[in-house]
């Protein structure tokens, strides 16, 4: 295996004295964890960063093994913007756990990755929470928990469809769930719609929906624990919900 590509970090763990093992979503290739030989020093703190964008070369002497990363250089950074914004600090955190716990080694991200690029981006603006709650939204989608929103699930109408519901994954019209409100989701209009605004509480509904799915769904599907840092997320930035995003 060799490859020469780039991405963002979303894992980082010492090995020895030293050295890193790291994960990188990268633009071609998918996820990649690779070993990096004596990357502690004062001049390579900076690169080893969560969300830092890096091109790299792996070399790995068969298909099993794990890669070598060498020749890595910083592309970007939004380490100073997440320094100075707990919230963005936080949020890059959970995205870096459910990310690197969902996807699989060497799955090519198209339709993702493109995504993950636009959330990065966001962090140097106020837009952020908006930019992750419809990253995740994809990666339900990716993930396989598509879910099916094109048509109420009680009468089959495409019309005035206003809530997701927990059990089945299906939209529900306004009328018919309406008596039944406090136990759906609301529907994510501005999700399926590029041209619809969200509110500040439409995103922390799409955030809770996210959340809800992608526990039940892929991570108690799979025995996973559902990250902390996740979890706590939505309660973390509740302070938000009366601002825009």
């Amino acid at each position: 295996m060799q490859v020469s590509d780039e991405g963002y970090i979303v894992n980082i763990l010492k090995h020895g004295e030293k050295s890193l093992i790291v994960t990188v979503l990268s633009m071609v290739h998918g996820k990649i964890t690779g070993f990096v030989q004596s990357a502690l020093t004062k001049k390579q703190l900076s690169v080893f960063q969560l969300g830092n964008k890096i091109s790299f070369n792996a070399y790995a002497r068969l298909e099993e093994n794990m890669p070598q990363f060498k020749g890595i250089e910083l592309i970007s950074s939004n380490m100073p913007y997440l320094l100075t914004n707990n919230k963005k600090l936080l949020i890059i955190k959970a995205f870096c756990d459910i990310f690197n716990i969902s996807l699989q080694e060497k799955e090519p991200l198209e339709g993702l990755i493109g995504r993950i690029s636009e959330f990065m981006e966001s962090l140097k603006k106020d837009d952020y929470v908006l930019h992750y709650a419809l990253l995740e939204f994809r990666l339900l989608y990716f993930l396989g928990i598509g879910l099916d929103l094109g048509s109420c699930a009680v009468t089959g109408t495409i019309e005035n469809l206003a809530f997701v519901s927990p059990k089945s994954g299906r939209a529900v019209c306004y009328e018919q769930g309406l008596p039944y409100q406090n136990r759906l989701f609301k529907y994510p209009h501005f999700a399926l719609n590029k041209h619809i605004k969200p509110t500040s509480e439409d995103i922390f509904d799409l955030l809770k929906m996210n959340a809800f799915f992608l526990k039940k769904n892929f991570f108690d599907a799979h025995g996973l624990q559902f990250p902390s840092t996740r979890a706590n997320l939505q309660e973390i930035l509740s302070d938000l919900k009366d601002q825009n995003a």
